[in-house]
This record gives structure tokens, sequence and C-alpha cells, in this order.
């Protein structure tokens, strides 16, 4: 293996490098009404709802929360280390950033959807809440530092068309979560919260030069991304909450073996776990279930309590992105 390149083969090829989020996050002082959050489970609304937030640091509305987050985050980043995976971090939100991000909200908590990693591209999404579109901008320097050192394709996803208002819904809209890599074949989904058809058929537009088959996956309404609802443990095996496809299991993986996750468990972010290699699968220890059933098909599992990760509608595979994956 070449020491700078950039290459992802698939979600379970063993992970070499990869970045992982920061915790912060700022509350908007007024409301995105785009911002649909009925993917949070209802625990996490209800604290929100139960103090004033407009405009202020979860650190300082939450602060033992916070301590707790950035804990999480560290467990976390320690268990990758122990396989030898590289970890990139990120640098924090600048005073400037804090300050222009108040209106709608501005946020350096979760990495898979601002940027994706495909082969050897590294492409910067779009993200359609409006207090995540610049939360690109904390990691663009390692993203640039990396490929410049290496051969990798880095470009991004067009800039949302807001020709007919902020809210318009042309995008094209494409972000990380609703990226699948398996090989030369990419599943991409759609709920209408996230990634849209106009993103999906950029990107297959952009993959087709290199012979990859593009997926649309679309899905209810309720589920953020396909990574909420789909997981692929090594070739095979996935965890599935079949309910959230509204057009069934994608055709490639019909025949693959499935551990089934009750489509309440979604907003929990049950189905978010992070295959380290194809025997090693990291998940919180809230999902037992899901846990035994992977041992009884040879998996080792790492436990991390990601409690306060999971409240804002991410967990493992949403506060990481790789960079080598092979």
């Amino acid at each position: 293996m070449k020491k700078n390149m950039i290459a992802v083969k698939s979600e379970f090829a063993p992970l070499r490098k990869v970045v992982l989020a920061q915790s912060e996050f700022i509350f908007p002082e007024r409301e995105d009404s785009n911002n649909d959050s009925t993917f949070l489970a209802e625990e996490s609304l209800d604290l929100y709802a139960s103090v004033d937030t407009a405009g202020k640091d979860y650190k300082d509305v939450f602060p033992d929360r916070q301590e707790q987050w950035e804990e999480e985050r560290e467990e976390f980043k320690k268990v990758l280390e122990k396989y030898g995976v590289e970890v990139l971090l990120p640098r924090l939100l600048t005073e400037h950033e804090r300050e222009i991000g108040k209106e709608y909200g501005c946020c350096n908590f979760f990495v898979r959807d601002p940027f994706f990693t495909i082969g050897s591209s590294i492409i910067e999404g779009s993200l359609r809440f409006l207090h995540r579109r610049n939360e690109i901008l904390p990691i663009r320097d390692t993203l640039a530092a990396e490929a410049y050192k290496s051969d990798a394709f880095y470009l991004s996803v067009p800039k949302p068309d807001i020709s007919e208002g902020l809210h318009a819904e042309a995008g094209p809209f494409l972000e990380g979560g609703d990226i699948l890599v398996l090989d030369k074949t990419i599943f991409v989904g759609n709920s209408g919260q996230a990634s849209n058809h106009n993103g999906y058929l950029w990107l297959k537009s952009y993959l087709s030069h290199w012979g990859y088959d593009v997926i649309e996956v679309p899905l209810k309404k309720e589920v953020l991304h396909l990574d909420c609802a789909l997981s692929l443990v090594r070739e095979g095996l996935m965890i599935i909450c079949e309910e959230a496809f509204l057009e069934g299991i994608p055709e490639p993986l019909k025949k693959w073996d499935k551990i089934s996750v009750p489509y309440k468990d979604i907003a929990y972010l049950a189905i978010n776990g992070l295959p380290i290699n194809e025997s090693t699968y990291v998940l919180d220890p809230q999902f037992e279930y899901i846990a035994e059933q992977l041992k009884a098909r040879g998996i080792t599992v790492e436990y991390v309590d990601f409690r306060i990760s999971r409240s804002f509608g991410g967990s493992f595979r949403c506060s990481t992105q790789p960079l080598i994956r092979i």
C-alpha cells in the first residue's frame, strides 16, 4: 500500500485512514423551515424544547452533556487506533464561523455528510439543511492536504440552486450518509430529507467514467440517510430495516444474509455502526440484540457508549469518513 493515497473500495474493506468528527454545535436563532426533525428520537426533541437554546452554544446550554460527548468521541478514537487506523481531526470552528452561523445554526459534528470518498475520488457534498451547508469548511484543509499529496480526484458537488429561495428543492443535494460503497456498485439513498434525485444524477454521471453502477434507493420520509437503515458488515452480510425501503431491498443485496432491525430503532441509530474490517464492528452497547447476532456470525463487536452523539441524529458511521479502505 502506498503511503500517500486515497482509496475506498467498500464499506467493510480494512479501514486504514479516517477523518473523525469534532463535537461542536450552535443552536439556530431562527427556525429553518426546511429542517424536518422527525428523524430525531423523542427524547432529543423534548430535551431541546425544555430550555432556551436560540443562538447558543451547546456546550454552554448542556455543559455536562458536552463533556460526555467529547469523551464518547475520544473513546471511539481509541478503538480505531487499537486496530491501527490513522485518525485525522477537522479543525474547530472559528469565532467568526460561530458568530455568522447563529442565524440558522452551525455545526462541526458529523463528517460523513459534508464529503464522501469513492475509489480515489474525494467529493465535497451539497447539504440540504441550512445549518450544515458550511460544515465542510473545518474539514477542507485536511482534505486539501490529503488530496494534494496523492493522486486523488478532489472535486465538489455543484452549489445548491437558491434561485427560488433558500429552501428550493432543485439542489443538487448529495450527502455522504446516503452513499454506500460496494466495489463498483454505489447505493444512493433518497428520503427527501437529504440527498435528492438531482444529486443522484450528478453522481451517476461523474462515476460513469470509471464504470460504476449507481443505484438510487427511495426511503421513507422519516429516515434521514441510507446509513440509518442499512449497514454492509461484510460481503454477504448486512444489518437492515426493510420497512424503511419504499421499493424493497436493492437488487444486488437481496440474497445477502440479514440482521433485521425494527423501524422504531432507526431514530436511535441502531444500524449506524461501523465496520473496521470484515470481522470487527463498532456498536453502541444499547443494541445488544444486534451484537449477539453479529457474534453468532463470527464478528468481533467493539462497544462504545455513544448516547450523546446519537441524540444529534448520528452515530459511528456519521462520525467518520474514510480516506483509505482497501
